[in-house]
């Protein structure tokens, strides 16, 4: 076979309440992530692995979005592939509807399991616990974000033996229910650890760094519109999941300056110049793009 390998175990999945979609995957293989997880919002996600074939990916998705379930789409292209027993393909369309192929070339231990909503699949493994591992960790873990809930399924399957060789990458895609206009709306997390002794742990902090951010956004859309509570409110819970992060800690000083609370910002402020003197340079360049809007004075004191 001349198709790139990507032996390895993965997950598609839905939330059955926000219709999010969520492809998570590890290998022993380098940038797993730039072959295996395919998605698009309001349309499903695709993992090809195995001996890799990426056409399903893209070719997978158009067939969904033309309106094919993801049985269907899948049965219509496994049927077209002369190399099919050696891939491992699993589709998931927006309605929540899985299917999975498994190949009789692909290397043992293989096997896939499809539930409501969700999808679990793995080739290469050390044994046979694999998948009923990530099939219970999915299903008894309802209320967690699906993110969150992806990346505990992939961790139950690392710890029941995994990939035979070991782990190397991992990546996790994250779409949305409805389609969207503009391409890059259409991953809400896309996250990837290329090469790593622990890419899931990576892949676990990246998305803990995402969800601050998350925070971090609906601060400045907050302050967009002049809403300078909820902004302390978000940049505060970013700023709780990464204390010592000074961006996270920067722009709520800014939002207690710009709200009049001068006095609760400067030792803020100070302390994030004692670390990092750029900090104060960047203030004083704020105020000319309306960014920090406090009297001449005010930003005496701040930076002085």
């Amino acid at each position: 076979m001349k198709d790139p390998f990507a032996h390895t175990f993965s997950i598609v999945a839905r939330d059955s309440i926000t219709g999010e979609m969520a492809v998570g995957v590890q290998s022993h293989w380098f940038s797993v992530g730039a072959l295996v997880p395919w998605g698009k919002s309001g349309v499903g996600v695709v993992a090809t692995q195995s001996f890799v074939n990426p056409a399903y990916g893209p070719n997978g998705l158009a067939l969904m979005e033309k309106g094919k379930s993801a049985v269907n789409a899948l049965k219509e292209l496994i049927s077209k592939d002369e190399g099919r027993e050696y891939r491992q393909v699993a589709f998931l369309d927006a309605n929540g509807k899985a299917s999975a192929f498994t190949g009789a070339n692909c290397v043992e231990s293989a096997s896939h399991y499809v539930g409501e909503n969700f999808s679990v699949q793995a080739n290469m493994m050390l044994n046979d616990d694999v998948i009923p591992a990530m099939k219970k960790a999915f299903i008894t873990n309802p209320k967690l974000p699906l993110a969150e809930r992806v990346v505990m399924a992939l961790q139950a399957a690392q710890d029941a033996g995994g990939d035979i060789r070991g782990k190397q990458s991992a990546a996790l895609i994250v779409v949305g229910p409805n389609k969207v206009e503009n391409s890059w709306e259409d991953k809400k997390i896309d996250l990837r650890v290329d090469d790593s002794d622990n890419p899931l742990a990576e892949l676990e902090r990246l998305l803990k760094v995402a969800r601050a951010y998350e925070y971090m956004n609906r601060g400045d859309l907050a302050m967009e519109e002049e809403n300078v509570e909820k902004a302390l409110e978000e940049y505060g819970n970013a700023e709780k999941m990464f204390p010592k992060n000074l961006e996270m800690r920067y722009w709520k000083a800014v939002a207690l300056a710009n709200s009049g609370r001068i006095k609760e910002a400067i030792p803020v402020f100070k302390s994030i110049f004692e670390e990092d003197e750029n900090w104060r340079t960047m203030t004083l360049r704020l105020p000319a793009s309306g960014l920090l809007n406090v009297s001449k004075t005010d930003l005496k004191l701040i930076v002085e």
